[in-house]
């Protein structure tokens, strides 16, 4: 049976955004793999999570991308950035929590260039007078991880249906950071 590194990450990544601390055990069986085969390719749980951290960065450029966040409207590019980014939330929900990413160069380089394309996005929806003044565009950043964050922990604990997750995360952000018509 060959590695499939991505596929390991992806299945910690599931694992661990629903159970934050489970065990290097508890992971490689989530993956199919023997624990053996797990600690031969990421020695510690810190390999393990700083891993995740630069496929959430990989994950993260390529859903910016996809959302095609620098062109049109930005309401409409906000709503194309939480569409794409529904797909992955629980990954992102791991991440957003997980404090010791903070300490990886790498990935901490990785979130800023994510933060720096959203936070453009905002400034550009603030400049063209649709976003508020008054919200900066770093916390409507951080209000947009929160809710995708909050989305799929609600969908995880079945109090939210995943296919209404992207429109409530929409209306809820967009309702707030919108300026009225006044």
């Amino acid at each position: 049976m060959s590695f499939d590194r991505d596929q390991v990450l992806r299945d910690a990544a599931a694992l661990l955004s629903r159970r934050a601390t489970a065990s290097m055990d508890e992971i490689a069986k989530a993956a199919g793999i023997s624990r053996a085969t797990l600690h031969r390719h990421f020695p510690g749980r810190d390999a393990l999570v700083r891993a995740l951290g630069l496929l959430g960065n990989a994950q993260m450029d390529e859903r910016l991308d996809a959302a095609r966040i620098e062109e049109g409207d930005p309401v409409a590019a906000v709503r194309r950035l939480i569409d794409e980014a529904i797909p992955v939330s629980g990954f992102l929900a791991f991440l957003y929590g997980e404090n010791q990413l903070y300490d990886v160069p790498e990935v901490t380089e990785g979130w800023a260039r994510v933060d720096e394309r959203v936070s453009a996005l905002f400034r550009r929806g603030q400049e063209q007078g649709l976003f508020r003044y008054d919200l900066t565009p770093t916390w409507l950043g951080e209000a947009l991880y929160a809710l995708i964050a909050a989305s799929a922990w609600c969908v995880q604990d079945g109090r939210m249906a995943r296919n209404d997750s992207a429109r409530m995360v929409s209306e809820l952000l967009l309702g707030g950071m919108l300026r009225s018509a006044s």
